[in-house]
C-alpha cells in the first residue's frame, strides 16, 4: 500500500470512495467544494495497484494561529480494518507539521483519535459550532497549541454539511 498526494485523475475515485464510505453524498460534495475553494491543503490517497481505496483531506481553518480541520477520512469497505485510514493520518499530519502549521481540529471518536494525540482538553477553550464531547484538537509544533481560546471556523466548504 502506498500513500501519495491525491492527483487530479484520482477524484472520480476520491469521489466513489467517499460515496461508498458515508451514508450519503455530503462529503463526497465537501471534497469538491474545497478542492473548488482553494481551501484543500493536504490531501492524500492510500492505492493499492495504482487504484485509491483511502483517503484523508486538511483543510484550512480560520483560528487565532495556522490550524487545519482533518475531514473526512475514508477508506473503501473492502479494505477496511487493515490500518489504512491510520497510515494515512500519520502521513497527513506529518506532512502539516512539516509545512509549519501549528495545530489540527477535528469532530470526531476520541477513542479513536486519541491515538494520534487529539484531546477534547486542547479543543475546550476554543468557540465553534462543533464544540462539545466530540470536538479535538492537536498541537503540530509544540507541546501546547499556541492559544488556548478563541473562535475556530472550519472552511466555508462545511457549511453545506
Amino acid at each position: 500500500m502506498k500513500i501519495r498526494p491525491e492527483k487530479a485523475v484520482d477524484q472520480a475515485a476520491i469521489h466513489d470512495i467517499l460515496l461508498r464510505s458515508f451514508p450519503g453524498p455530503d462529503e463526497a460534495h465537501l471534497v469538491d467544494r474545497l478542492r473548488t475553494g482553494g481551501d484543500a491543503e493536504i490531501m492524500l490517497v492510500a492505492v493499492d495497484d495504482d487504484m485509491p481505496v483511502a483517503f484523508v483531506a486538511l483543510s484550512r481553518m480560520k483560528a487565532p494561529f495556522r490550524a487545519l480541520g482533518l475531514a473526512p477520512v475514508a477508506v473503501l469497505p473492502e479494505y477496511r480494518q487493515r490500518g489504512i485510514a491510520a497510515r494515512l493520518i500519520w502521513r497527513a499530519l506529518a506532512e502539516a507539521k512539516e509545512a509549519g502549521w501549528d495545530g489540527v481540529f477535528l469532530l470526531g471518536n476520541p477513542e479513536y483519535y486519541s491515538r494520534f494525540g487529539f484531546t477534547i482538553e486542547a479543543a475546550q477553550g476554543f468557540q465553534s459550532p462543533y464544540a462539545g464531547p466530540h470536538f479535538m484538537a492537536l498541537a503540530l509544533q509544540q507541546d501546547k497549541l499556541p492559544a488556548s481560546s478563541g473562535a475556530v471556523e472550519y472552511a466555508s466548504a462545511f457549511a453545506g454539511l
